[in-house]
């Protein structure tokens, strides 16, 4: 069965929440019904902030740098792969993805691969993490972290990724997508 998709119509957006790091906006929307009566309207919350980065960076005999902090969500600890936000002043995703992994692990790569684009929740959410692999890293300085951030960094064997994400212990989504998004690099 075929079926016509209706997309919905944003009327109106007004910023109910300005969180630093997102807005929340309360969107008036609209479509129209199929069964003739017209259009129906209906508020949606969305939130709104710059796109993100991931970065999978390998060393050269094959292990991951994976950091480790606490996150406020879980309020536990999270293994994840450096990233973060695109910034304003950032000229693109890349420049924010060299950017992130300097200042959380002090590493710096020669070789960068674009891996993926992803909408990270796009019901309630506007916008896209960008992926990369970063190859021919090396530790060039010590980590510098913003004044809430405080990170442990792991090295740990590509190999051991996909037992890690199984038992539980890499649990962020968009660090599991990285993942995914690299071993199709690896199929091609």
């Amino acid at each position: 069965m075929v079926m016509y998709m209706r997309p919905w119509k944003r009327i109106s957006s007004e910023k109910i929440a300005d969180c630093r790091v997102f807005t929340v906006h309360k969107q008036l929307a609209s479509r129209s019904c199929t069964t003739g009566e017209g259009e129906r309207t209906h508020d949606f919350y969305v939130f709104h902030s710059g796109d993100w980065v991931n970065v999978i960076p390998i060393t050269e005999d094959d292990r991951v740098v994976l950091i480790e902090q606490f996150r406020h969500g879980t309020e536990n600890f999270t293994l994840e792969i450096p990233g973060g936000s695109v910034d304003m002043s950032d000229p693109d995703p890349l420049f924010a993805a060299e950017r992130e992994l300097l200042e959380e692990t002090g590493y710096q790569a020669e070789e960068w691969t674009p891996l993926g684009t992803t909408h990270p929740n796009p019901a309630i959410q506007s916008n896209r993490c960008h992926t990369y692999l970063a190859r021919n890293i090396r530790q060039v300085r010590t980590p510098v972290f913003n004044t809430t951030e405080e990170i442990a960094i792991r090295l740990v064997p590509v190999v051991e990724i996909p037992e890690l994400i199984k038992t539980g212990v890499i649990t962020h989504a968009l660090v599991m997508v990285a993942f995914y998004w690299l071993a199709i690099h690896k199929g091609q």
